[in-house]
């Protein structure tokens, strides 16, 4: 029953969606100036979706089951994650759906990308379903660059799904690519000659850098629950979570592509570990702890640990990771 009201009410959204993306349309023809802005689709196993275009959607990562299974209620046929992360074929093809893996950073979709996520939305199978690990960032600049380059929306309209979605202005070169997108020529797409693979490998930094976020983040929802497991995840120890965060940035500070960057970026990589190696020392102690006077202290220091690997990860990402391509 509750599957049966979750996929009439999506069928609901879609078609007034539909709707309302048709007016958007006949008012730019006809030299009116309503604007198409996106439209919220709520779902609870999936985070932060907005139907960018009746055939595109933007969103958060579809986890497992119940991830999937809210695709298919909303007809998705194509499923392109810009994430670094390896997509969940299995349960993609459970769901009779495609994978395709386009990942792209923090610091905008670069041409190469820009066409082939163009080229993506036109010609796959639909509804299309963009997604990175939030939903917040990545995905809806992907989807807004790739319905321009498609003719689905207009040019004027590709920052409103950055706004919808809530990207950060600190992403400047997510801004930028939206801002930049134009309309790509029919012909140009014809002859762009893409394999849409499923899956493709990135850079081994990269790879790591993505694991150290997921972590960084289950350590964020864990913090948000008192330094309990979280309901969600009831199966993730708080002391061993801060023990692989800060394994993640000892492992890297080992390779031998870390050493190749530069001293500052090594610097902002030892002071993530010593910090992560704080948390994961006050959060060992509060595991073993039984008093509550005592757990109240170690739970103002693990606050105070994570409060420096947030700020420190700021200001690497600052520094480093969303600095717009074209500055570069």
């Amino acid at each position: 029953m509750p599957h049966l009201f979750w996929r009439l009410l999506s069928t609901a959204i879609l078609s007034a969606t539909f709707t309302s993306c048709a007016e958007s349309r006949t008012a730019q023809h006809t030299g009116g100036e309503k604007k198409r802005q996106p439209n919220r689709i709520a779902d609870p196993d999936l985070e932060n979706v907005y139907q960018v275009h009746p055939k595109v959607l933007s969103g958060g990562e579809p986890h497992g089951e119940r991830g999937f299974a809210a695709l298919e209620r909303l007809g998705v046929k194509t499923v392109i994650s810009v994430d670094g992360a390896k997509p969940d074929l299995d349960s993609a093809k459970r769901h009779g759906m495609r994978y395709v893996h386009l990942p792209h950073s923090y610091d905008g979709v670069p041409e190469t990308r820009a066409k082939e996520l163009a080229k993506a939305v036109r010609d796959l199978q639909g509804p299309v379903y963009i997604h990175c690990h939030h939903g917040k960032h990545r995905s809806p600049a992907a989807a807004a660059v790739a319905c321009v380059g498609a003719g689905l929306i207009g040019a004027g309209d590709a920052l409103a799904v950055l706004t919808a979605a809530g990207t950060s202005k600190n992403y400047r070169g997510l801004y930028k690519s939206a801002e930049q997108a134009r309309r790509l020529d029919d012909a140009l797409l014809d002859a762009l000659d893409v394999e849409f693979r499923p899956a493709v490998e990135v850079p081994p930094l990269a790879d790591a850098m993505v694991a150290l976020e997921r972590t960084h983040d289950y350590v964020r929802r864990i913090a948000a629950a008192g330094w309990r497991p979280v309901p969600e995840h009831p199966d993730l120890d708080p002391a061993h979570e801060a023990l692989l965060l800060r394994e993640h940035y000892t492992e890297l500070l080992r390779t031998d592509e870390l050493k190749r960057r530069p001293a500052e970026f090594q610097k902002q990589m030892r002071n993530g570990e010593q910090a992560a190696k704080s948390l994961e020392d006050t959060l060992a102690s509060l595991k073993e702890q039984r008093y509550p006077t005592a757990k109240l202290n170690l739970h103002t220091m693990a606050d105070g640990a994570l409060t420096a690997i947030n700020k420190n990860c700021a200001a690497c990402h600052q520094k480093f990771r969303d600095v717009p391509l074209g500055e570069k």
